[in-house]
């Protein structure tokens, strides 16, 4: 069993530096077995971070957009009576008590429940940080921009922020996601979540925002691992293997793939 000062000394080894502001993302089962558990895991984070450090997870909550892959999924099948009894019973996105998705991993929920933690307030794909940029980089979403400039992950982007990620490829960096928005063909589509209002009533909210994908991320994975130099860093967190990436270069060479063709 890992204790937390072992995670500490493997954090610095792969490069995370005090002060610096960290995307995590990860799968926690990955790492192993942990004194105190995702806990733990949080606790040896903020330590390698330090008090000057600010560390950011991302907290979406996919079940809520009514064009996500995982709303599909629990809807298919459904009757036209079963559809508007499911859409009855989606919980309204609040804020400050509605979970992360299960799929975001128990670290992003660990995190959200920190006292302090900041969350950034879109119904679909908020991010949650703590630590003295927790506000900089969560006060502003709105809701055309899910993962774009106006967005945490926008300002991730052009802090100089970084992106570790336990257990998971490359490609899972969220902020790669920017690309999608500087594309000069990018598609535009409606989206649609129940939101919860201050006076406690459930409402539908629709807005249009650019049409996210992913299936281009595994092979744009392959070019960041070959491509990226000095601004990957990789290396073990318990028996997981990691990898520590430069946001901006990550995404700007991403782009330049993206955009020659994707070849």
């Amino acid at each position: 069993m890992y204790s937390v000062a072992e995670l500490v000394t493997h954090l610095d080894k792969i490069g995370v530096r005090p002060g610096e502001t960290l995307l995590v993302q990860a799968s926690l089962r990955a790492i192993g077995p942990v004194a105190e558990g995702a806990s733990g895991v949080v606790r040896a984070l903020r330590e390698a971070l330090g008090a000057d450090g600010t560390l950011v997870v991302y907290t979406a909550t996919p079940e809520n957009s009514r064009t996500s892959s995982y709303y599909r999924a629990a809807i298919a099948g459904l009757t036209p009576a079963e559809l508007r009894k499911y859409h009855a019973a989606m919980p309204a996105w609040d804020a400050a008590a509605t979970p992360a998705s299960p799929t975001m991993g128990r670290l992003a929920e660990e995190v959200r429940l920190l006292p302090g933690a900041l969350r950034s307030r879109h119904p679909q794909t908020s991010f949650t940080a703590i630590g003295p940029q927790a506000r900089q980089v969560t006060e502003r979403h709105l809701l055309r921009s899910h993962l774009g400039e106006e967005s945490p992950a926008g300002r991730l982007y052009r802090s100089g922020a970084r992106c570790l990620m336990i257990g998971v490829p490359v490609w899972c960096c969220t902020p790669l996601h920017l690309l999608e928005y500087w594309q000069p063909d990018r598609q535009a589509q409606q989206y649609r979540c129940v939101v919860r209002t201050p006076g406690g009533a459930r409402r539908w909210r629709s807005f249009t925002g650019v049409r996210l994908q992913d299936e281009h991320f595994p092979a744009m994975g392959e070019v960041l691992a070959g491509g990226l130099g000095d601004a990957l860093e990789s290396g073990p967190l318990g028996d997981a293997h990691c990898y520590l990436m430069q946001i901006r270069e990550a995404v700007d060479l991403a782009d330049k793939w993206f955009r020659s063709g994707q070849s």
